[in-house]
């Protein structure tokens, strides 16, 4: 058979090694892909594509332990297992070759002692982070009452000055930003989120809240979205941002950035005033002074006319007889 023929050509102890060789090789490859792809998965910005990533490498990481496995047994087992079918053949005893002697070697020169290497006084301890809380005037206007899913998970923040709407793509994104600056989006993946739970996103600047959002949460299960917050340009100062989200009273991820320049001045507009036209007043002539309006004269009493007096009436004629 061309395999016998094969095997019997070649030296087993050589192929044995050679196998060994390659398989430390295929070790040592698998071990750094699976390392490489753990760290690059954790640096993604998408949940679904980080745990794919993650994934892969650990996969990578097993078949170098499954080599490792192999590479012993071949190197303990694997000769005596290929005797175990194949006879081996008398090899040549090789003639041994002239063994040089060892030259004389010198004595090591005085060596220098190390200089004393200053060590600092003073230690700098490094400033415990608190986690972040919810405050309890944003918890006051909760009003969901669904009780959170403690599975849900959150990317970290990927902050930029816009957003695509249908790919969730970041535009201009960024951890420092230079004012002018009206508008900053915080782009996450999130997946186990469950509808109806008090979603809230938290703004501080150097340590102080200037901006919250809270609401019941009326997206899927699973995706991708985003917190902004639009202001006009004098507000966004410069300092040091941070971005907190909870879920219900926990909280699932955190993200900063830097604004930098001096943010601009709001100029105030004058209003202006309405203008007062001197418009000539003709002045009323003076009327005349009215004249003494003479009193009216006592009417003389009408005298009393008098009643005629009575007519006597005619006396009889003595009537004359002839």
């Amino acid at each position: 058979m061309p395999s016998c023929d094969i095997i019997f050509l070649m030296d087993i102890k050589a192929g044995i090694n050679s196998a060994v060789f390659l398989a430390i090789c295929g070790l040592l490859i698998s071990l750094w892909i699976g390392i490489h792809s753990i760290r690059s998965g954790r640096k993604l910005l998408y949940f679904r594509l980080r745990q794919q990533r993650i994934g892969y490498g650990w996969r990578m990481i097993g078949f170098a332990l499954a080599l490792g496995v192999l590479v012993v047994l071949m190197g303990r087992y694997g000769e005596p297992v290929v005797y175990s079918f194949y006879e081996p053949s008398p090899t040549p005893s090789l003639t041994p070759t002239i063994t040089l002697s060892p030259t004389i070697t010198l004595s090591p020169t005085i060596t220098l002692t190390p200089t004393i290497t200053d060590t600092p006084s003073i230690t700098e301890t490094p400033t415990i982070t608190p986690t972040p809380s919810m405050p309890q005037e944003i918890e006051a206007k909760f009003t969901s009452q669904v009780t959170p899913n403690p599975a849900s998970q959150f990317s970290p923040l990927v902050f930029a000055r816009s957003v695509d709407v249908n790919t969730y793509e970041p535009i201009e994104s960024g951890t420092v930003f230079l004012n002018p600056v009206r508008r900053i989006v915080a782009i996450y993946s999130y997946d186990s989120m469950s509808p109806g739970v008090q979603w809230t996103a938290l703004w501080y600047r150097d340590g102080k809240l200037i901006y919250f959002d809270t609401a019941p949460w009326d997206g899927t299960t699973g995706g991708y979205g985003s917190a902004e917050r639009v202001a006009s340009p004098d507000e966004w100062l410069s300092g040091n941002y941070e971005v907190q989200i909870f879920i219900g009273l926990e909280w699932k991820t955190v993200g900063r950035f830097v604004i930098e320049g001096d943010a601009p001045t709001s100029t105030a507009t004058r209003v202006p005033s309405p203008t007062v036209t001197d418009t000539a007043t003709v002045a009323p002539r003076p009327s005349a002074t009215a004249s003494n309006t003479l009193l009216p004269t006592s009417t003389l009493a009408p005298t009393r006319t008098r009643r005629p007096t009575d007519t006597p009436w005619p006396s009889q004629t003595p009537k004359v007889t002839p």
